[in-house]
Parts: C-alpha cells; structure tokens; sequence
C-alpha cells in the first residue's frame, strides 16, 4: 500500500510539474468574458478547475480517481462547513480525505497563487457539481 502511495504521489508530481511550471507566476488574469457575456463564477471556475488549475488530472466530477469525486468534495465541505478557499491557500487542513493529502500538496503550490476570485470561482464550480 506505501508502494502504490508512494508511486501516486510521484505520477502526480511529475503530470503536475509541467502545467505548473506554465501556470506559475503567471500574473495573466483568467478570461472572464466571451464576446456575447460574462462568465458567472461556476463558469470560470470550470475553466480554471481544467485548464490552468490542472485538477482533472486527480479529480473527476462523479468518480475517485487519484483524488475524491469533485461531488465527494463538494458534500463533505458543505457538511463539515469547510472554508475550501482556506484550504487551496495552504491556510487549512484537509478535510475529505486526509490520507491523500501528501498527493495533493504539489498543486497547492500552483493554487496559492491565485487570487481570491479565481479560488472563490474555484470553489463555486465545485459546489455547482453537488447532487
């Protein structure tokens, strides 16, 4: 079992790495309009949570993969009322699945870079996913 933990956390350190490295200290803001409308929060945090935030590639909306379901997320933050934002900043510990936290601390690297409406967008989209 420490094996296969073990070979999660380096797949995903190395699949992150590149995309991150992209996306690092990039100070570009996230597109928040199309030629027609504005984007509502669950729209740009979709386009965050797959493009620069990298998440798809450990979360999917309604199965576990490396990480929980984006709907597992979801529920167990509204039921705990977890604050996500804190927890995407590295200001708060995790609270769905704590044994895979170690995975996920190499994109909380990348996610602390982001301002406040991207995370809040962030973070909107995953609550828009609860069923």
């Amino acid at each position: 079992m420490k094996k296969l933990i073990l070979l999660s956390i380096a797949i995903v350190t190395f699949s992150c790495k590149n995309k991150s490295e992209e996306s690092f200290g990039n100070n570009e803001q996230t597109a928040v309009a199309t030629e027609d409308k504005e984007l509502t929060a669950e729209e740009i945090g979709k386009v965050i949570f797959e493009g620069k935030g990298n998440c798809t590639s450990c979360h999917q909306t309604d199965s576990k993969t490396i990480g929980p379901s984006v709907q597992e997320i979801a529920k167990v933050y509204k039921e705990k009322n977890g604050n996500m934002v804190a927890f995407l900043k590295g200001e708060s510990d995790a609270i769905v699945d704590p044994s895979q936290f170690p995975v996920m601390q190499a994109n909380l690297t990348l996610t602390k870079t982001f301002t406040d409406k991207e995370l809040q967008s962030l973070e909107a989209y995953i609550y828009s996913n609860l069923k």
